[in-house]
């Protein structure tokens, strides 16, 4: 199969090098320096189980990468529209295009029935402009539990198992559902499927807007978000009002409050990728972890009022002039 990584960025590295120790062929959509590095001297990723030198195509052209059969897109939320028009010379009719993007999905309302059913989200997706850029029947959905560094372009560390949960956007299994999921699984990296990819989605906005914005406030690692005794009440108050708008649209999510907060703390001295960006001067994926679930409850009139005060103070702070930031 040909199998494209359109971003190289930690989690685009981790995956392409896994993939590439495995056979696979793997492309990689990149640009700059991170393009430089990687057609120089390939990918390094260091993981649990070693380190994995690989050697990729790597192009900035979709058109000089032509046509493949499944596309990882691996970016950041604000990068997705100009992405998804990037890849569009290497769809064809059966392209399998996955998105690895954190926070609620621009397609959430696509693919099923309900009472949303074809309503777009204006935070993520501005009168529908994104789902006009990519027909959702070459989606399937995606969850990524990664936690990974980028040390410098093309060199990564991930400190953690991976784990990824896919799943057809119309809750199917399907044979392509299975085949991905092999695919991942041949390559050293833990896959499920599931028949309600849903409920993971909510799964990883409870974690992630739980742990990213304030760690942006705090410059706190997963460990002290969750276990620091003066922080954890934020944290419980927050991860409690996600899990009734989780709830309020059917998401089932397995861990209790108690086992969520621990499992948050095991992840040790963990940067967030939202701080890891702030440090980076890179825009922050707010829209899509944060005020996409505001929106969402608004639908359904439940209030997060915790949740929306370190929001805006999170964007405040990203705001302000890198000169006072560094002050």
């Amino acid at each position: 199969m040909n199998i494209c990584i359109a971003g190289a960025g930690a989690i685009g590295c981790t995956l392409a090098a896994r993939l590439a120790k495995s056979g696979q062929t793997v492309n990689v959509l990149a640009r700059g320096t991170t393009l430089e590095a990687i057609q120089k001297k390939g990918i390094h990723l260091t993981d649990i189980d070693g380190e994995h030198k690989v050697t990729v195509n790597a192009s900035d052209s979709a058109k000089e990468l032509g046509p493949q059969d499944i596309i990882f897109i691996c970016t950041k939320a604000p990068a997705l529209p100009a992405m998804l028009k990037l890849i569009t010379p290497m769809l064809h009719e059966k392209t399998i295009v996955i998105p690895v993007v954190n926070g609620i999905p621009w397609w959430y309302f696509q693919g099923i029935e309900g009472r949303f059913s074809g309503d777009s989200i204006q935070a993520i997706d501005p009168e529908g402009s994104v789902s006009k850029l990519l027909p959702h029947t070459h989606l399937i959905g995606c969850v990524v539990f990664i936690t990974a560094f980028r040390n410098s372009p093309g060199v990564v560390t991930s400190t953690n198992p991976h784990l990824i949960v896919l799943g057809e956007i119309n809750h199917q299994m399907s044979e392509r559902l299975e085949q991905v999921r092999t695919v991942i699984e041949d390559a050293g990296i833990e896959a499920r499927a599931t028949d309600n990819i849903r409920d993971q989605i909510w799964t990883k906005v409870a974690a992630n807007i739980t742990s990213n914005p304030l760690s942006v406030v705090t410059k706190g690692t997963l460990e002290q978000l969750y276990a620091d005794d003066r922080l954890k009440p934020l944290v419980r108050r927050m991860l409690d009002e996600v899990l009734l708008i989780a709830a309020a649209y059917g998401a089932r999510i397995r861990f209790d409050p108690h086992t969520f907060m621990e499992l948050g703390a095991g992840m040790g001295a963990v940067k967030t990728s939202m701080l890891q960006d702030y440090e980076a001067g890179q825009p922050l994926e707010l829209d899509a972890i944060g005020y996409s679930v505001l929106e969402l409850a608004n639908k359904v009139d439940i209030p997060m009022i915790a949740t929306q005060n370190l929001l805006d103070l999170t964007q405040f702070i990203a705001a302000q002039p890198q000169t006072q930031k560094q002050l």
